[in-house]
């Protein structure tokens, strides 16, 4: 093992579970190089979900001041302050590596920005998808009716956790890739 940036040890540089590309030695850079990499892709992802939860986020926050707020049940009233605060929660899980960065910046500790963000960033998501399919379950419950509501709500929850979850986990084992180990080697290459 050799010492990696910010006194860190390089053989676990990439928590983020990025080994599609067969190790680094593949890419021929180095455990800097990779960090910077990871941090790039993490950034990249960060601006689609941010985008998104601030739209989320701004939608949530205009509805009290519309005049049918008033005719929300109780029921409805506490999905929309659950989904408003998995919603803000998940707006600062995410914005949180920013200033993670900023916090760290010209420290040498480019490995703990990436790891702390890969964290801040998956439980982000995860908040997220609460505030999605609370979302839904408040539109639908108003819009057509409670029993409505949570059937769309399921059917929301069930399509996040195909997408967000098993589907990367399903090819995250196809392809043989552990974070900090390479996956197996393709019998069919040379």
């Amino acid at each position: 093992m050799t010492s990696g940036p910010g006194g860190g040890h390089t053989s676990g540089v990439d928590d983020t579970g990025d080994r599609s590309d067969r190790t680094r030695g593949e890419r021929r850079e180095t455990p800097l190089e990779q960090l910077d990499r990871n941090w790039a892709d993490l950034l990249q992802e960060l601006r689609v979900a941010q985008t998104g939860v601030q739209l989320l986020t701004g939608f949530l926050l205009t509805l009290p001041f519309q005049s049918r707020f008033t005719e929300l049940s109780d029921a409805q009233q506490f999905v929309y302050l659950v989904t408003v605060a998995a919603s803000v929660i998940s707006t600062a899980f995410l914005i949180g590596p920013v200033s993670l960065h900023r916090m760290l910046f010209r420290r040498h500790a480019r490995q703990a920005t990436v790891q702390v963000g890969h964290r801040l960033a998956t439980v982000g998501l995860a908040l997220l998808g609460v505030a999605m399919v609370g979302v839904v379950l408040l539109i639908f419950s108003v819009v057509v009716g409670d029993r409505a509501g949570i059937v769309a709500a399921a059917i929301i929850a069930a399509l996040l956790l195909v997408l967000w979850v098993l589907l990367p986990l399903r090819v995250r084992n196809h392809t043989g890739s552990t974070p900090g180990r390479p996956p197996p080697a393709d019998p069919h290459t040379p």
